[in-house]
Formats: C-alpha cells, sequence, structure tokens
C-alpha cells in the first residue's frame, strides 16, 4: 500500500485536490452572495498566507529558489490565484458551482496548447480528439437549461465567459508552476507560498482601484461568517493549493491538471445528497468531457 502511494503521489494528490475543491465550491457560492469574488479571495489567500507562515516556522523549512523558478511562481500566482480564482468565483455566482467547476475542466486542453507554443510540445490525433471531446462535454453541460445549485440565471453568458477566464489563467498557472518544480528542489509548501503572496498583491491593486468593496469585509465581524472562511481558507485554499503543486512536482503537467479537473464527479453525487435533481443530460456530459480528458494525455 505504501509503495503504490509513494509512486502515484503526485496522481493521488491531483484527485484529493479536486475532492476538495468540489466541496469548497458549494461553500464559495453561499459566501459569494456577501462578498464579491475580488474580496472573498482576498481574504481567504491572505487567511491561507498566515497558516502556510506558520506551517513552514513549524517544519523550519528554508526555501530553495533560483530566480528563475521564484519568477515562474510569481507569474504563476499573479495570472492563476489573482485573475483565474476571481473568475472563477465570479463564474459559481452566475453558473452556480456544478457548471463553473464543468467550465474549469476546459484547462487541460488549453494547457496542452499553451504547451506545444512554449515548449513544443507535439500533439498526436488521439490528443486533439481528446480537446474535441473535452470541449463538446462541457459545452453541452453548460448550455442545459435544467436547474443548477444557485447562481444568477440573468447573467449566463457573463458567467460562461468567467469561466473560460478562469480555465485559461488556471492553464497557464500550471505550466508555470510546473516548470518552476519538476527537477528542482523548490518545496510544493514555499511554491504555494509565492504564489498565494503574488495572488494577493494582485488582487490587492484591483482593491485599491475599487474602494467601494471594502465594505464587504464587514461581514469578517460575524464570528460564524469568518469561522467559515477561515475552515474555507485552510482546506480550499491552504490544503488544496498545496495538493495541486505536489501533483505538479511529481507528476507530468498534463497528468495533474488531467485529475484535478476530475471535480464534476465529486459534485454531483454532491449535488445529489443537496437534493438536486441530476439529469442525464448531465451525467452524459460529464463523462464526455472526462473522457475527452483522458484521451487527451492518452495521445
Amino acid at each position: 500500500m505504501l509503495f503504490w502511494v509513494n509512486t502515484f503521489k503526485g496522481e493521488l494528490a491531483a484527485l484529493g485536490a479536486a475532492l476538495i475543491w468540489a466541496i469548497a465550491s458549494f461553500i464559495y457560492l453561499k459566501l459569494g452572495q456577501r462578498m464579491s469574488p475580488i474580496v472573498l479571495n482576498s481574504a481567504k489567500s491572505t487567511i491561507a498566507i498566515l497558516m502556510i507562515g506558520l506551517t513552514l516556522l513549524a517544519m523550519r523549512l528554508e526555501p530553495a529558489f533560483t530566480w528563475q523558478s521564484l519568477s515562474l511562481l510569481v507569474v504563476s500566482g499573479a495570472i492563476g490565484i489573482g485573475l483565474g480564482d476571481s473568475a472563477f468565483f465570479s463564474s459559481i455566482n452566475t453558473l452556480g458551482p456544478r457548471r463553473a467547476l464543468l467550465m474549469e475542466s476546459l484547462a487541460p486542453p488549453l494547457t496542452a496548447l499553451i504547451a506545444m507554443a512554449v515548449l513544443q510540445e507535439r500533439l498526436g490525433a488521439i490528443a486533439w480528439c481528446g480537446i474535441f471531446l473535452t470541449v463538446t462535454g462541457v459545452a453541452w453541460v453548460v448550455a442545459e437549461r435544467e436547474a443548477d445549485v444557485g447562481g444568477d440565471r440573468s447573467h449566463v453568458g457573463r458567467g460562461v465567459l468567467m469561466g473560460l477566464a478562469a480555465a485559461l489563467c488556471q492553464a497557464v498557472g500550471s505550466v508555470c508552476s510546473r516548470a518552476a518544480l519538476a527537477d528542482t528542489t523548490v518545496s510544493p509548501i514555499w511554491s504555494t507560498l509565492i504564489r498565494l503572496v503574488a495572488g494577493v498583491l494582485v488582487l490587492a491593486i484591483w482593491l485599491g482601484a475599487q474602494p467601494a468593496p471594502l465594505k464587504e469585509l464587514r461581514w469578517l465581524r460575524s464570528p460564524r461568517f469568518l469561522a467559515v472562511i477561515v475552515v474555507t481558507a485552510f482546506a480550499g485554499t491552504f490544503i488544496g493549493i498545496w495538493l495541486q503543486q505536489i501533483a505538479l512536482k511529481f507528476t507530468a503537467a498534463g497528468i495533474a491538471q488531467s485529475l484535478n479537473s476530475t471535480s464534476p464527479l465529486f459534485v454531483l453525487p454532491i449535488a445529489l445528497w443537496a437534493g438536486e435533481r441530476v439529469s442525464l443530460r448531465s451525467v452524459l456530459g460529464v463523462i464526455v468531457a472526462l473522457t475527452g480528458i483522458w484521451l487527451l494525455f492518452r495521445g
């Protein structure tokens, strides 16, 4: 058992992150009704930074960066967290958690395209077939008119655009993280911290230009609301991103991103438990999308 865990620790970490993010997405939907995506993202990321800082002090783990790896992680955090997470939360508010997560499953084929352009990686026919099936499956579910858990149906178009932006930012962030972590001495927990700090700095610039959202911080005065954010920051941000970075260090970026995108598989049983009717079309759409992702990285 231990050998199996050590052999597939990257893959298991990616699946663990997918499960955590699926659960957290429903909580983010509720929090998003009181806080804008930028404020929510800033609050939970700042809390996670403090948690990671305390963890590093306890572990006494020193950083081991080169300027190149540090720069790549800063770019990864600024784009993947500062821009990508905010777009994802906005997508949750308009599409609901299940469809927002399905939009995120576009990240693997986007990662493949970016890797081909930047890293000169060539894809075969099976991989391109995977891209087609992934996009088709996601579009099929997003276009469905059945009810979802939450979401503002009057701004579906905006939600789709935010979902696409989130997937693109996730793809860019993953490629940058993989380049910084693979075959280096950089620790995944340190890369998690650098990415979060870079993301928060980007969010701080946005908040500085829009002072009005700062009024939303009054919700943090509520002990119950603050407790929910703290727990979600620990699980969804600290642990979730740490697991993602572990996956990107020990597994190929395509495989890690593909497994990270299996959150919809976890969302469907959660939706059933919450009392939502999951249609056959939704199930088939998920199967088509995830089959495409599987083919993409078999090719």
